[in-house]
């Protein structure tokens, strides 16, 4: 088969004719074999040099012997030369191939590779009579035979769940999607330095539990076989991490992947990462002075400003950040003003009037947190700490003196997104209790997200629990905001998929 232009995926295909392409590329690999050039015998190549040092570097290089290798993404033979071009993993260059460097016998078995094959280059390099630096190839060793058709970049793999689930293709034939994931592992470890230089510990905590806690979400449940019970993915790795304040750590955090068998939309994915920290002898106020230097600070170091465009919208991260109560944000965008409201009864009368779902054992503050929802929340584009929930959303808060019907506590928004939670931890094990009773409540009134009774977790506190700020960072949609994703799936390199049978069996 002629791969003189790169014109494979260029074209509509049927089956049959797919088929017998793919057949061709076996038979190519099998005939290799035969003479004994298995290109996957190959275990390693001595590469000396990436793309794009060779480019940077051409002042210093030409005439100079390299060794690149990388994917080929397209191959021009014309009679005895032709060019073709190698991507690694920074970039691609074109080398230059020809008869009469290579022999006979090499150049011959060189028209045979596809696009897709993975090749070592070994040869001097140059600038063509175009300007193009390249490399002009003494050797080309195939180091593994592509056996399937890349599509071609203009035309091919637009299929965005296709490009999700085929992750590796998609890098291939776009690799500016990198970009992002560049941007998000420089974003995390700006994260882990500005923590690390500020004292903190990173630590790890279990990640199957014997009880759902820390959060309210629908967990996932599995069985161990050897003890006989029920455990479960966390939700959220809050409760470990205070037992950590109690035994003595005053500074800890942890970033990891967390599990909530709920619904999946583009700012949920069933695992997502979240990294959760906590400072002994501090308060809900401390934590926001966290959240907003340290959400700016890896905006900085990710992309070179504190100051992001968010598809059109340019969102500012620089502190400090707009703060605002829950109820009055309530009030400024709903009209209605619950510092008025004192019972639960006003409270689903003026929800009914305002046409907000009322469901059974709903009370005042959960009223107050379903009209922010519903009025408020998309509204806070640029970044804001929203502040002191009522108690009733807030189980595992401390209540604020001025008003114990709410909590030391905030959310922070941006681009009418949830990305951080903390609060001054509630260290009193009465309350506790009491707050974990009401949970169980709520369970048995039908909330299958309601937080389960810890009797440990209860026993941490009588121990002790010193004054404790929390914060929770929900670090996906930070890097979604960072590098403008418009999915939680395209800032994770594998996300959750409905296998393809599945999918079938759906549609019939």
């Amino acid at each position: 088969m002629s791969n003189n232009k790169n014109t494979e995926a260029n074209v509509e295909m049927t089956s049959e004719e797919l088929s017998e392409v793919l057949q061709v590329r076996r038979d190519k690999l099998a005939n290799l074999q035969e003479m004994g050039r298995d290109p996957f015998k190959e275990s390693r190549y001595d590469r000396t040099h990436y793309s794009v040092q060779v480019k940077e570097g051409f002042e210093a290089l030409e005439g100079e012997t390299v060794k690149i290798a990388g994917r080929m993404m397209s191959k021009r033979i014309q009679g005895k030369a032709g060019f073709i071009d190698i991507q690694d993993a920074e970039g691609r260059i074109q080398s230059y191939v020809r008869k009469d460097r290579l022999g006979d016998e090499e150049y011959t078995i060189f028209k045979t590779y596809d696009i897709g094959d993975i090749v070592g280059i070994e040869g001097e390099v140059f600038i063509t009579k175009r300007g193009e630096i390249s490399v002009k190839a003494d050797k080309v060793t195939l180091l593994s035979k592509s056996l399937q058709i890349l599509p071609e970049k203009y035309h091919g793999l637009k299929d965005q769940e296709l490009r999700y689930r085929q992750r590796y293709v998609d890098l291939i034939v776009n690799p500016e999607v990198k970009d992002a994931f560049i941007t998000r592992t420089k974003a995390l470890k700006a994260l882990r330095s500005y923590l690390d230089e500020r004292g903190f510990l990173e630590v790890e905590t279990p990640i199957l539990n014997t009880i759902a806690g820390g959060a309210n979400a629908r967990p996932f449940i599995t069985h161990h076989n050897t003890l006989h019970i029920p455990m479960y993915l966390r939700i959220a790795n809050e409760l470990y991490l205070k037992r950590l304040i109690v035994g003595g750590f005053d500074k800890v955090y942890e970033m990891g992947r967390m599990f909530r068998n709920e619904g999946m939309d583009m700012k949920h994915n069933p695992e997502y990462t979240a990294i959760e920290l906590y400072q002994a002898y501090a308060d809900f106020t401390d934590m926001m002075e966290i959240a907003e230097n340290l959400i700016a600070h890896m905006a900085e170091v990710a992309t070179g400003s504190t100051k992001v465009v968010y598809q059109g919208k340019e969102i500012d991260f620089k502190p400090p950040w707009k703060r605002m109560t829950m109820i009055e944000c309530v009030k400024e965008y709903s009209g209605v003003d619950f510092n008025e409201i004192n019972t639960d009864e006003e409270a689903i009368a003026i929800a009914k009037e305002k046409g907000i779902e009322v469901k059974p054992g709903m009370r005042r503050g959960e009223i107050i947190a379903e009209f922010f929802e519903e009025f408020g929340e998309d509204k806070l584009v640029q970044p804001t700490f929203i502040t002191h929930h009522p108690v009733e959303i807030s189980p595992l808060s401390k209540r604020n003196n001025e008003d114990p019907r709410l909590t030391d506590r905030f959310e922070a928004f941006a681009n009418g997104w949830e990305l951080a939670n903390a609060f001054s931890e509630l260290n009193d094990p009465i309350d506790q209790k009491g707050r974990f009773m009401d949970q169980l409540r709520k369970k048995e009134l039908g909330d299958d997200e309601a937080c389960d009774m810890d009797e440990d977790f209860l026993n941490a506190l009588e121990v002790g629990l010193p004054p404790t700020g929390g914060l929770g960072i929900g670090i996906d949609r930070v890097i979604m905001l960072l590098t403008d994703s418009t999915s939680i799936r395209d800032v994770l390199l594998f996300p959750t998929m409905k296998p393809i049978e599945k999918q079938e069996e759906s549609a019939e």
